[in-house]
C-alpha cells in the first residue's frame, strides 16, 4: 500500500487564469482556421492533497470559474479522499440539477481529470496504466479543419485532395473531412461535399479509410443524398449530417445506408443518451468525448456500453485523457489527430506546454508516455509567470 493512502484528503482546490498564444482564428460561427498569432487565456485547475501531491488539468476559464468552484467543487472535494473519484464525481453530478446550468459536464471533466492526474502522480504511474494498459500506442487518423476560402488552403475539392495525399504520406491511417460550413459563402452544399469526398477518394486510392463529418443541420433528403454518394465512394463513416436531437431521423438514415453512421457527438445526456441511440438503432458506431461526457470514467462506461452490443466507440477530439481512454479499450480504432490544415503547424509547441500534444511516428501511431499522471507536459514555470488571476 502506498505511503499515506489511508487518511489523505484534498486540502486545496485552485485555478489559475494565464496568458498563452495560438495561431488559430475563430470565424463568426465558431470554427477555427489558420491565423496570425494572438493572445488567449486558459485556465489550470489544481487539486492538492494533505501529503502535498497535486493533480492538474487544463480547462476553459468559463468552466472552472470562481463561482462554480466556490458553490460546487470546493464543498464536494475539500476534506475528501482524492482516490474516491467515482464517489466524488457522482456527488458533483447530483448537483447539476440545481446548478442553473453553471455546473456542466466540462467542469466535471476538469475536476475528474485533475483527480486522475493526482492519483497517477501520487502512485508514480501514468493514468493509462491505471486504466489497464491494453495498448501502448494508438493508430491516428487525420481530422481536417472545416473548409474555407483561403487559396491553397481548404477552399476547393482539389485542395482537400492534395492535403489528403500529404496526410496519408505522413503515416495517418485514415482521413476525416470536415467540409464547408457558414460563414463560407456557398455553404452548406451537398454538391460541394460530394465533390470534395470524390476528389479525396481518387487522390488516396481505394484502400485508405475515409470519413466525413458534415456538421450541418441538413434535411433528411439532403443527408440521404450525401450518404448515398459516400456509399458509392466506399467511405467508412458518416458523422453529424443532421441535428442530433432527432434520433428518429438518424434511425431513418442509418437504415438506408451502407456507410456506417456514427453518433451522437454533441447531444447532452452522456451515457444515458447514447444508450437510447443504441436502443433506437440510430447509429452503427457510438461517439463520445472525454470533456463533453464528464471525464474519463463516463467515456470508459460509454465504450463498454458499445462493446456489449458489438459496436465500436470512437472518441471525439484529442488530448492526453482521450489517449488514456483509447489505451484501455479494444473497440476504438483510432486517435483523432487534428484539426489539421495545410497552413497550420499542428506539431508546433504551445508556449504553456513542453512538447507537441500528439506527435505520430513514421507508421502513424501516437505513443503513450511513461511519466506519472495524465502526461499533459505542462510548462508550469511559464504558466506561473503568465498567470493574471487566481482563485
Amino acid at each position: 500500500m502506498p505511503s499515506g493512502t489511508a487518511g489523505t484528503t484534498i486540502v486545496a482546490v485552485s485555478a489559475q487564469l494565464f496568458r498563452t498564444t495560438t495561431k488559430l482564428a475563430v470565424d463568426a460561427d465558431g470554427h477555427e482556421h489558420p491565423g496570425a498569432e494572438r493572445a488567449v487565456t486558459r485556465a489550470l485547475l489544481t487539486l492538492t492533497d494533505s501529503e502535498g501531491n497535486q493533480g492538474r488539468s487544463l480547462a476553459d476559464p468559463a468552466h472552472v470559474g470562481r463561482d462554480v468552484l466556490d458553490a460546487h467543487v470546493r464543498p464536494v472535494l475539500l476534506g475528501r479522499d482524492p482516490l474516491h473519484r467515482a464517489r466524488l464525481w457522482q456527488d458533483l453530478a447530483r448537483r447539476q440539477r440545481g446548478s442553473a446550468g453553471t455546473l456542466g459536464n466540462r467542469t466535471l471533466a476538469a475536476v475528474e481529470l485533475a483527480l486522475w492526474d493526482l492519483t497517477g502522480r501520487r502512485l508514480g504511474l501514468p493514468v493509462w496504466q491505471l486504466l489497464g494498459g491494453m495498448r501502448e500506442k494508438v493508430p491516428a487518423y487525420a481530422s481536417t479543419m472545416c473548409g474555407d476560402e483561403i487559396p491553397g488552403g481548404l477552399s476547393s475539392p482539389e485542395d482537400y485532395a492534395a492535403f489528403a495525399e500529404k496526410l496519408v504520406a505522413q503515416g495517418h491511417h485514415a482521413v476525416k473531412l470536415h467540409t464547408w460550413m457558414p460563414p463560407v459563402s456557398f455553404a452548406p452544399s451537398v454538391a460541394m461535399d460530394i465533390r470534395a469526398c470524390a476528389a479525396v477518394r481518387e487522390a488516396v486510392g481505394p484502400d485508405v479509410p475515409l470519413m466525413l463529418d458534415a456538421n450541418h443541420w441538413y434535411s433528411r433528403a439532403e443527408a440521404l443524398e450525401l450518404g448515398r454518394a459516400l456509399d458509392k465512394l466506399g467511405f467508412h463513416w458518416f458523422e453529424e449530417p443532421m441535428d442530433e436531437y432527432s434520433v428518429s431521423s438518424y434511425r431513418w438514415l442509418a437504415g438506408q445506408l451502407d456507410t456506417l453512421v456514427i453518433g451522437p457527438e454533441t447531444v447532452e445526456g452522456g451515457l444515458r443518451a447514447r444508450a437510447e441511440w443504441i436502443a433506437a438503432q440510430a447509429c452503427d458506431i457510438l461517439r463520445v468525448g472525454v470533456p463533453t461526457s464528464g471525464g474519463i470514467g463516463p467515456a470508459l462506461k460509454t465504450a463498454h456500453l458499445a462493446e456489449a452490443f458489438g459496436m465500436d466507440c470512437e472518441l471525439h477530439g484529442g488530448g492526453a485523457a482521450t489517449l488514456a481512454v483509447l489505451s484501455a479499450v479494444g473497440n476504438a480504432r483510432w486517435y483523432e489527430r487534428g484539426l489539421l490544415h495545410p497552413f497550420h503547424d499542428f506539431d508546433g509547441i504551445p508556449p504553456h506546454l513542453t512538447r507537441a500534444p500528439a506527435p505520430i511516428d513514421s507508421e502513424g501511431y501516437v505513443h503513450l508516455g511513461h511519466e506519472p499522471g495524465l502526461g499533459e507536459h505542462l510548462d508550469t514555470g511559464y504558466i506561473d509567470a503568465e498567470t493574471v488571476a487566481s482563485w
